[in-house]
């Protein structure tokens, strides 16, 4: 997997915004490579100007190319999917943020993980509070999954999302719903086949 698509400097992204169960989500994209994610926002106005935020100037549009759309509402439909597989390029960061995202964005489906231990995945395991500051600064969310990294104290800790801690908290319980839902699921197929 390749952590950063190669987009050139002068490509405009484009966007695209839609509502979900969970608030208008969005995402600015390349021909190469998604660029920045929004998620849970309250208006559809407060999502196109997040992602503005995030990707700078944007046309508006509605590609296709990845797909993300249509997995970002199956996902919040219960659908597990890892999004490992989406193009992403990142802004220019140091070595040390690089591999921290890296780092989050292996955490699987229904999987958290503490700070210190993505600092430990990402090759510095003293740097539980410079962790937290960069999923603080994620422009991915759910693409980079910060959502899944929690304090060591079993709290939900910060989110910096619309909704805070309440939207972190309904994804958790949604992938922990998909998880629960499929181990029923495979242990009444197992039950049926003995």
């Amino acid at each position: 997997m390749e952590f950063q698509a190669n987009v050139a400097a002068n490509e405009m992204p484009a966007g695209c915004i839609f509502l979900t169960p969970l608030g208008w989500w969005g995402y600015a994209y390349t021909d190469a490579a998604i660029v920045g994610v929004v998620i849970g926002n309250r208006t559809e106005s407060a999502a196109w100007k997040a992602l503005q935020s995030r990707a700078g100037n944007l046309t508006p549009g509605n590609d296709d190319t990845f797909a993300l759309k249509k997995r970002i509402k199956n996902y919040i439909a219960g659908e597990i999917d890892s999004f490992q597989d989406i193009p992403i390029s990142t802004k220019p960061t140091t070595s040390f943020q690089s591999q921290v995202l890296q780092a989050c964005r292996q955490i699987e489906h229904g999987e958290t993980v503490t700070y210190g231990e993505l600092a430990r995945r990402a090759g510095s395991p003293r740097a539980a509070r410079a962790v937290g500051s960069v999923m603080a600064s994620n422009v991915m969310p759910v693409v980079i999954p910060c959502h899944r990294v929690v304090p060591s104290s079993g709290q939900f800790g910060g989110f910096s999302a619309p909704g805070g801690v309440t939207l972190k908290k309904q994804l958790l319980d949604l992938e922990a719903s998909c998880h629960s839902d499929s181990t029923h699921a495979e242990r009444t197929l197992f039950a049926e086949i003995v």
